[in-house]
């Protein structure tokens, strides 16, 4: 779509990968829509859609099977940076996660890897109050019934 260029950031492991396969779908100033296959295919998935949020902070994946099945959605609270010059994001993975399932579960995940990249000076006290804030703020919007809005982007055929 464009030669715009896209890198996750993680803190565990300390890695910054250039997602140069993952497709470009849709972009805005508000959001990025990528279609892309895992990097370690697992039994449960292997391929998705993502929906990065820019301003909100967050990255809603839909992951799919093999059978192009739904596994579940999986949100990442991110930080975002925008490069001019490169014409790239760079997203920084914050830790805390949310897996929403088919039939409605929601499950809060890696909270305690936070807490550790905090007191090991991994990650920034900014960084850890972003990420409760942006977590704070999915959660309300899926305990309020506004999922449906988030994943609409991402009913896209695999």
């Amino acid at each position: 779509m464009s030669d715009l260029k896209l890198y996750r950031k993680r803190f565990i492991p300390n890695e910054t990968i250039c997602l140069k396969d993952d497709e470009i779908l849709y972009q805005d100033d508000e959001k990025i829509i990528t279609k892309w296959y895992a990097f370690r295919p697992k039994d449960n998935f292997n391929h998705g859609f993502s929906c990065y949020y820019l301003k909100q902070g967050y990255k809603v994946s839909k992951f799919l099977t093999k059978k192009n099945e739904l596994a579940y959605y999986y949100c990442d609270i991110i930080d975002t940076v925008y490069n001019e010059e490169e014409n790239s994001y760079v997203f920084s993975d914050l830790l805390a996660d949310v897996i929403v399932f088919e039939n409605g579960f929601v499950k809060v995940v890696d909270l305690a890897e936070l807490a550790d990249c905090l007191e090991n000076g991994t990650i920034s006290e900014k960084n850890v109050k972003d990420a409760l804030r942006r977590l704070d703020a999915l959660l309300q919007i899926i305990y309020n019934n506004g999922f449906a809005a988030l994943i609409r982007f991402l009913e896209i055929e695999g």
